[in-house]
């Protein structure tokens, strides 16, 4: 809002637009350099002036009442008067209009995340494509966008071939029907174990997935019981995480579809034979040849996203797609836009890998090929266990200790996660995520309870002030003064700033599919709100004060509470 403000001053006296000044607008580094700074060195070669001067003759012309302009080398700084800036920040923060963005405006975005391996545990690797693709839904769908949320289980391809000749060779039905991940796990554990040694096992599980593509009995039957057992741990997980999507549509949904991007590949005549194998020719892009279709006549993840990306767009209507997937996919991604542009696809300019680093655990890569996982369950069920070992020394007669034991673990968990910027490798560690002090999720917890706690304590303070009163009606008729200076203070005045420019961090957060952005944001509001609580006696005997304070500190608990829902959070309302 500022920033709308300072752009309206400005835009008058540049030969600039006003989306052109807003761009350009800054936050200053100090409250003493101003509320709002304009850098002018882009007008240096226009005007055929210095910064400086012209930043001298801006800030000379420009005379607004309530607003202080003052040049500083090449900036021209903008200082608000608070007792005329100050209501109107917080009447349009208490409307909630800057809520109620719309620059979505309806467009639809299918956003592709999770996407485990059927008969795969569901291990802490999984957490990053779902909470970023979850945090990124939330975010598009505030913006005023129809995000469509899409599960695309890995539940097709020759890694089923795999499965399915390692329990043939080793299985045991017993074992399976006790623990039938881990004991899926086991198995293909050791297929990749022995292959080393056997050749024959390759081209053993090429061949039971070819039979599954051709419709095989015993293929399909197994193949089905391994998708089974797998959604009933998936579902139990995403419960957990309150996760829930709009289709489950694994690649074997596509299986149908397949053939006529195939045969549209071979009319355009970009099909070309590569030792048996259909590839299209990458070569005037930099990128190795997309295979289509493998020599023994299977189909392979490239066929597969092809035809996924032909249905999201003419069957679902998608504006966008949105691809939640680890970075190591990168060339994959790239190979299948390339082939959609060869084919005539324009839409494919809206189409994006949302690629994000690997995560380690403690220090270890994960590998399901070698068995090294660490289960998501597991890390859940110690982060809860840690929780309420917090919870039993700290506050031992809370209500509900569990409940909120729960939101704290799998938030602690959640915001580890999507407050580090996607593309960077995580090295998640349960004992950082769980320190209420540091940047973490039950800091941020406890600060919205905080508000909570205040809130509630000024119900009862003004009770208490109105029964003191004999003249009821004269605490709520005083005539307040409404001194927003001396009421916020610079902490309370800082804090304040920071709370009109959540529509800002969200616009970027979407132009960068960049959850982190939030995550930053809802921790400046929590410790400018630490400030400020350590700085202004909130509830004040002067009238003037005290309701300056608790407006501000309302309006708080509603920014907290809607960024950390929006990033997957709960917000126990005691802890």
């Amino acid at each position: 809002m500022l920033k709308k403000w300072a752009t309206e001053v400005i835009e008058p006296h540049v030969s600039l637009s006003l989306e052109e000044v807003e761009e350009m607008l800054e936050t200053p580094p100090t409250a003493a350099m101003g509320d709002m700074a304009f850098p002018c060195y882009r007008l240096a070669k226009q005007y055929k002036q210095s910064p400086q001067q012209i930043a001298l003759q801006l800030a000379d012309v420009i005379q607004v009442d309530g607003i202080k302009v003052e040049a500083a080398g090449p900036y021209v700084n903008l200082f608000f008067d608070r007792d005329v800036y100050a209501g109107k920040m917080m009447e349009t923060l208490r409307e909630n209009n800057d809520a109620k963005i719309n620059i979505g405006q309806g467009k639809k975005v299918i956003i592709d995340m999770s996407s485990p391996n059927i008969a795969k545990p569901f291990g802490i690797g999984h957490l990053r494509s779902t909470m970023i693709g979850a945090a990124l839904y939330k975010m598009y769908q505030t913006a005023g966008y129809e995000p469509i949320s899409v599960n695309h289980l890995g539940d097709w391809g020759t890694q089923f071939g795999k499965q399915i000749t390692a329990y043939k060779r080793w299985g045991n039905d017993a074992a399976l029907k006790e623990n039938p991940i881990q004991e899926s796990l086991r198995l293909y554990v050791k297929f990749h174990e022995e292959a080393e040694e056997d050749q024959s096992l390759d081209p053993e599980a090429r061949n039971w997935f070819r039979l599954l593509e051709s419709g095989d009995h015993e293929a399909n039957r197994l193949w089905n019981y391994f998708v089974e057992v797998s959604m009933q741990e998936f579902n139990r997980m995403y419960e957990r995480l309150n996760i829930t999507f709009d289709y489950v549509l694994g690649e074997s949904f596509y299986n149908d579809k397949m053939g006529a991007v195939v045969q549209e590949l071979k009319d355009m005549e970009l099909l070309e034979e590569s030792e048996g194998a259909l590839v299209v020719r990458l070569e005037e892009k930099g990128m190795p040849p997309c295979l289509i279709m493998k020599s023994d006549g299977t189909t392979i993840y490239p066929t597969r996203d092809l035809a996924t990306a032909f249905y999201r767009h003419q069957v679902m209507k998608a504006d966008q797609i949105l691809y939640v997937v680890g970075g190591e996919q990168q060339l994959h991604f790239q190979q299948v836009f390339a082939v959609l542009n060869k084919m005539g696809a324009d839409w494919v300019k809206d189409c994006q890998h949302v690629s994000f680093g690997l995560m380690k655990f403690e220090g270890k890569k994960m590998s399901t090929r070698r068995g090294k996982i660490v289960y998501l369950e597991d890390v859940l069920d110690e982060a809860v266990s840690r929780a309420l070992k917090v919870i039993e020394e700290k506050n031992p007669a809370l209500p509900d200790k569990l409940s909120v034991a729960q939101a704290v673990g799998i938030g602690a968990i959640i915001f580890g996660d999507l407050k580090n910027n996607r593309t960077n490798e995580v090295d998640f560690s349960l004992e950082d995520a769980l320190n209420f002090d540091g940047e973490t999720g039950p800091y941020l917890q406890y600060t919205y309870t905080r508000t909570q706690s205040i809130l509630s304590k000024s119900e009862l303070f003004e009770l208490d002030q109105m029964g003191k009163d004999k003249d009821k009606d004269k605490v709520e008729s005083q005539t307040l003064q409404h001194n927003y200076s001396e009421s916020l203070g610079e902490s309370g005045w800082a804090l304040l700033k920071l709370l009109i420019t959540f529509p800002d961090h969200l616009k970027r957060g979407i132009q960068n599919n960049e959850p982190s952005v939030l995550a930053r944001y809802v921790l400046d509001v929590a410790q400018a709100f630490n400030h400020f609580y350590n700085q202004e006696r909130v509830i004040s005997e002067d009238v003037d004060l005290r309701r300056i304070r608790v407006l501000l500190t309302e309006l708080t608990g509603e920014s907290l509470q809607r960024t950390m829902n929006i990033l997957g959070l709960h917000t126990p309302t005691r802890m």
